[in-house]
C-alpha cells in the first residue's frame, strides 16, 4: 500500500488542457481596477504581462467547494492534506504576444509534489507548469511555472520566520491602500473564491491571520505595473517573483523599482518596512 507522501508524488506528470477566448471586458474591468483610464480594446490588443490571470478562470460548482473556498482537494491539483494553501511565487517567459480575440489552449501540468518540514510543521509544495498556445500554435506563447503551498493549521506559539529588511534607494515608489474594494473587486476578476480574501471572520478565527491578506497575483499584477507607469515602452521578456511574507489589509503598503539596463529588480513592503514580495523582470533589449 502506497503511503500518503508516495500518493502525492504520484500525481507528478499529471496534465489538463483548458480552452478560453481572451474577451476584452476583463482587459477593461482590470484597467479600471488598477486606476487607470479607460482606453478602447480592440481585438489584437495584446495582453499585458500576468493579465492572462483574467482567463481560464476556475468554474467549479457551488457543491465542489471546500470549506476554505476553493476546490475540494483532488480533481487535478494532488489531494494535500494540509489545512493552509498559499502562492508561493511564479516564474514566466514571454515568447510571444497573447492579443485579445485570440483562441487559446492552456495546458497545465504537474511539475513537481514536494514535502518539507518547517517551523510551523508539515510543508507541500506544489509546480504547476502551466503554457498557452494561441490559435492552434505548436508552441506556446508563454509558460508559467506557478508554486503552491500547503501548511499546517496555525497553533498557538507557532514562530514564524524572522521578517527580512525591505532593500532601499528604490527609484520607483508607489503606496497602494488594499482596501476590503479593491480585494473583492480582484478576487471577482479572477473568480478567487478563497475566503482569506474577502471572509475577515474566516481569516481570523480559522486559519488565524491578522486581517484579510492581499492576494499573492495581485501584488505581482501591481509591480509589474509599476514598471509599466514608470517604463512604458519596455518589453517584458521574463518576470519571477517570489512571496516573502504575508501582506494584509490593516496598513497600506508599497511597491517598489530600480531598474539596471534591461533588468528591474522589483519588490514589496509593508508599512513596517518588511519585505513582503521579491521579484526581477528581465526586459527584450
Amino acid at each position: 500500500m502506497n503511503t500518503p507522501e508516495q500518493n502525492l508524488v504520484a500525481w507528478v506528470g499529471r496534465s489538463e488542457t483548458v480552452l478560453d477566448t481572451i474577451g476584452p471586458t476583463p482587459v477593461v474591468a482590470l484597467t479600471a481596477t488598477l486606476d487607470h483610464p479607460a482606453a478602447p480594446v480592440p481585438a489584437g490588443t495584446p495582453l499585458l504581462p500576468l493579465w492572462h490571470w483574467l482567463y481560464f478562470l476556475p468554474m467549479h460548482r457551488q457543491s465542489e467547494i471546500g470549506p476554505d473556498g476553493h476546490a475540494k482537494r483532488g480533481g487535478f491539483l494532488p489531494p494535500v492534506p494540509l489545512p493552509r494553501r498559499m502562492w508561493a511565487g511564479s516564474q514566466f517567459e514571454f515568447h510571444a504576444p497573447v492579443r485579445v480575440g485570440d483562441a487559446v489552449a492552456r495546458k497545465s501540468t504537474i511539475a513537481d509534489v514536494t514535502q518539507k518540514s518547517g517551523r510551523t510543521g508539515k510543508l507541500v509544495f506544489v509546480k504547476v507548469k502551466h503554457e498557452l498556445f494561441c490559435n492552434g500554435a505548436e508552441s506556446p506563447a508563454l509558460t508559467e511555472f506557478h508554486d503552491i503551498v500547503y501548511r499546517e493549521a496555525k497553533q498557538p506559539g507557532d514562530v514564524e520566520p524572522p521578517p527580512v529588511a525591505a532593500p532601499t534607494g528604490a527609484a520607483w515608489q508607489r503606496e497602494i491602500v488594499p482596501d476590503d474594494v479593491l480585494l473583492f473587486r480582484y478576487s471577482a476578476l479572477t473568480f478567487n473564491g478563497h475566503r482569506i480574501h474577502y471572509d475577515r471572520r474566516y481569516v481570523t478565527e480559522v486559519e488565524g491571520y491578522p486581517g484579510l491578506i492581499v492576494h499573492g497575483p495581485l501584488i505581482a499584477t501591481l509591480l509589474m505595473d509599476l514598471l509599466r507607469r514608470q517604463s512604458p515602452e519596455a518589453d517584458v521578456a521574463s518576470f519571477r517573483f517570489k512571496a516573502v511574507r504575508p501582506t494584509f489589509d490593516l496598513h497600506p503598503f508599497r511597491v517598489n523599482g530600480q531598474r539596471q539596463g534591461n533588468t528591474v529588480k522589483l519588490w514589496a513592503q509593508d508599512h513596517d518596512g518588511w519585505l513582503t514580495m521579491d521579484a526581477v523582470a528581465t526586459l527584450r533589449a
